[in-house]
This record gives structure tokens, C-alpha cells and sequence, in this order.
């Protein structure tokens, strides 16, 4: 992958911040977060009466998130990365499986908790400009979180405002804070988001742009079709990518290199599939170039294991 413009401010964020560093514990005692089993699925009614199926937007997730360990789960657009946030956030209600929060089902939390627990999750939003409010100057943006999970002095806020600006390099931070978005251009609204994000000091981070979670995770995640398929170190995802969606989702990130506008870049025909009937076997198999006839479409592939952390549900690997 080559040199992405926002890379030396990424590059000081993940230095300067602990949350962001590479320290992946393997005591069952450090899980953090865990994901057991997890299915979300939408009702459809025909007429608003009549059931006519189920959306299965996320469809048997399961992965433990260890403490000071920061994830990223990727995708393409409907692969279910938004469902699976509103529920690790509280929001969705599981119809199977279940969300742990430091050996406690969010099932269990009440009101108040379940507030508190929100305050620790952050995600960076896809597209910056529509992520920020365009009335609201920048300093009210920043502010809003703070206020909402209890933060009174205005003192306190302003200084926790300008720690996360000089984290993404938004200096000098006076200049900003009257600016409205559109006022930005798109590289600083991008910061503003990041900023928000890490603002209320969170232990997790989503976030939609592959082309920079290297900086931001450990491991990646592959989603596609309500499952995830794939999960490595991001090293060995970006350079050693096994599983053929994978390799088709690297191809299509956008690359700022000019000499891609040359080449061909090998991704796969077709649109993800309806998560109302999704396909049997490999959801990715109908546009795969690389399906076994007899297995893919017809069997559902396990998670294989490639050693180092790497593992992948594809039947090339059985």
C-alpha cells in the first residue's frame, strides 16, 4: 500500500496515544470485550402485518477484544459494519448470542451504566462532512460529547479539546474551534472526526477507511454479508490477505498512486448479496473466481487457522 497524505499525522496519533498501541494479551482475564455467537436480525412485514422474513444483518459473530488492544472492522457498504456497532453500542438488541462489557452482558446493564459504557466507545464515521453537524461551530461539536457524558467544567473541556487537536495535529487549535464545517477543507474535517472520537478517551474504534486502519489497529476484521471471514494482525492482512474477498477489498482501496490509473485492478463482478436470503454455502461464492463447485455452494466453510493469529473461512484452506 503506498503513501497515503494523511499518514504522518495517523502515524503521531498512534504514537502518541496508548489506546492505539499493539499490546494484544493472551490472559482470558485481559478480554475486554467479547462478542459470543452474535446474530441481529430485522422482522420484515408485508403491509406492516404479515411476517415476510428476517434481515440478517449480522449472523453468528464471535471475538474477544483484549485490553489496550485497538480492532477495525471493514467491509463494503450493507456487509453489516454499522448493525454490529449499534449493537456493540447497546443500541441493536441481539436476537442471539450475546455482547460481554468486562464479564457483563450489556443485558444487564441499567440505565445509568449502560450510559457510562458508551462513553468508552468511539468510532470514526465514513464521510467526515456528513458526520459534523454544519450549524455548529467546531468547538461545539468538540464540546458536545463532553457534556452529554457529564463533563460541567468548561475549563476541563477546552483543555481535553486541545489535547485531541494537537494529537491530530490541528494547530494552532484557537484557529479552528470558531470554524463551521464547511469551512474546513476535507482533511481537517476528517481530523475533527478522529478527534471526536478519541476526545472521551474510548477503548474501542470502528472505523469504514481500510486504507488507514493500519495505523489505528492490531488486528482487521473482514465483514462480509453478516459474517466476519477473515481476521489477521493488519500486516499480515494487508501483505499476506488470504481469503479471495479480502484481496478483492484491498484492490478497490483507493490509492492516491497515479499509476493505478493504468492498471487493472481485479475485483470481483457483482453486488454483495441480499442478507433477506443470503447464499447457501460461501456467501461470497457467486462472485468468487476461485469457488469449488460442490463445496463452496453448498457448504458453509469453517474457520481455518493459518497460524499467527491469522484466520480465515474459506475452503481453499480446508
Amino acid at each position: 500500500m503506498n503513501y497515503n497524505p494523511e499518514d504522518e499525522m495517523i502515524q503521531a496519533l498512534n504514537e502518541n496515544n496508548n489506546i492505539l498501541s499493539p499490546t494484544m494479551q493472551n490472559s482470558t482475564d485481559e478480554v475486554l470485550l467479547s462478542l459470543q455467537d452474535l446474530h441481529v436480525w430485522f422482522e420484515l412485514r408485508r403491509f406492516g402485518f404479515s411476517h415476510a422474513g428476517y434481515v440478517r444483518a449480522v449472523d453468528g459473530v464471535s471475538f474477544d477484544l483484549y485490553r489496550k488492544e485497538a480492532i477495525a472492522i471493514v467491509g463494503e457498504s450493507g456487509c453489516g459494519k454499522s448493525s454490529l456497532m449499534k449493537t456493540i453500542l447497546g443500541i441493536n438488541i441481539p436476537t442471539k448470542g450475546d455482547v460481554i462489557f468486562e464479564g457483563r452482558s450489556l443485558a444487564s446493564l441499567d440505565r445509568r451504566e449502560l450510559h457510562e459504557y458508551r462513553s468508552l466507545v468511539g468510532y470514526v464515521q465514513q464521510d467526515p462532512y456528513g458526520a459534523l453537524p454544519p450549524f455548529m461551530s467546531v468547538q461545539q461539536i468538540m464540546e458536545e460529547p463532553l457534556i452529554i457524558h457529564g463533563v460541567r467544567n468548561r475549563t476541563e473541556r477546552l483543555e481535553r479539546i486541545h489535547r485531541a487537536f494537537e494529537e491530530v495535529k490541528m494547530t494552532p487549535v484557537e484557529e479552528f474551534l470558531p470554524k463551521y464545517p464547511h469551512m474546513l477543507s476535507g482533511g481537517q474535517q476528517q481530523r475533527v472526526v478522529i478527534a471526536r472520537a478519541m476526545i472521551l478517551n474510548p477503548v474501542i474504534y470502528i472505523t469504514h477507511d481500510l486504507a488507514t486502519v493500519r495505523y489505528f489497529s492490531e488486528y482487521i476484521f473482514v465483514m462480509y454479508a453478516g459474517e466476519i471471514i477473515e481476521k489477521a494482525k493488519v500486516e499480515d492482512l494487508v501483505w499476506r490477505s488470504a481469503h479471495p474477498y479480502t484481496h478483492a477489498l484491498l484492490a478497490a482501496t483507493s490509492d492516491p498512486d497515479p499509476k493505478n490509473v493504468d492498471e487493472f485492478q481485479d475485483v470481483p463482478p457483482g453486488e454483495p448479496p441480499s442478507l433477506v436470503n443470503p447464499p447457501q454455502g460461501c456467501r461470497f461464492h457467486p462472485r468468487c473466481s476461485k469457488m469449488i463447485p460442490g463445496e463452496c455452494d453448498v457448504n458453509k466453510p469453517p474457520e481455518f487457522d493459518l497460524k499467527n493469529g491469522h484466520l480465515v473461512n474459506c475452503w481453499l484452506y480446508k
